[in-house]
């Protein structure tokens, strides 16, 4: 590729960039605002780097933060977020009795407020009990897999010849003679 053609790919890539109002879900922007981690790198954010893209890293204690974020803002909904509801019916109630025609906007926009915020609160539920479910089911995953691979080296070390000189017993199964109590 001619440096010419490089720089006109630079500076399209760079206009597009710039031109484009779609939302960027790989990583966040220079200045390190919003997203997981603040910002590229780190633990959990993208480091900017293809090689990094789509590699997911969580332990338990970010999936139970998450459950516990999840059942708090369900806690807060159901608290405060209903509040408006009675009151708003009541209104709604009142004005369409005296023949306002704004009571039945009102009556409209609480029913559609009830519904999502209903909507908002089964999402934060799904996500909170699915985070507890998702722990309780991968608990023993690391156990699982650190035996079993601690197993094949060990049969893998056996056949290795390199692990004993030849026509020398390995040692990595112990002196023979002796019996394990």
């Amino acid at each position: 590729m001619a440096w010419d053609e490089w720089e006109q790919l630079k500076a399209e890539a760079l206009r597009q960039r710039q031109d484009s109002a779609h939302m960027r879900l790989n990583g966040t922007d220079a200045g390190g605002a919003g997203g997981v981690g603040g910002g590229g790198g780190g633990a959990h954010g993208s480091s900017g780097a293809p090689g990094t893209y789509g590699v997911l890293k969580t332990s338990q204690k970010d999936l139970a933060a998450l459950g516990r974020s999840a059942h708090t803002l369900y806690n807060d909904l159901w608290d405060r977020a209903r509040v408006a509801v009675p009151t708003s019916d009541s209104a709604a109630t009142d004005l369409t009795q005296q023949g306002f025609a704004l009571g039945a906007g009102l009556q409209h926009v609480s029913t559609r407020w009830e519904e999502q915020l209903k909507s908002l609160m089964d999402a934060c539920a799904h996500i909170a009990n699915h985070m507890h479910v998702t722990r309780a089911l991968h608990d023993g995953d690391d156990g699982y897999i650190a035996r079993r691979t601690s197993s094949i080296a060990l049969l893998d070390a056996g056949f290795d010849e390199r692990v004993g000189a030849p026509g020398r017993p390995n040692g990595v199964y112990g002196e023979q003679g002796k019996k394990k109590e």
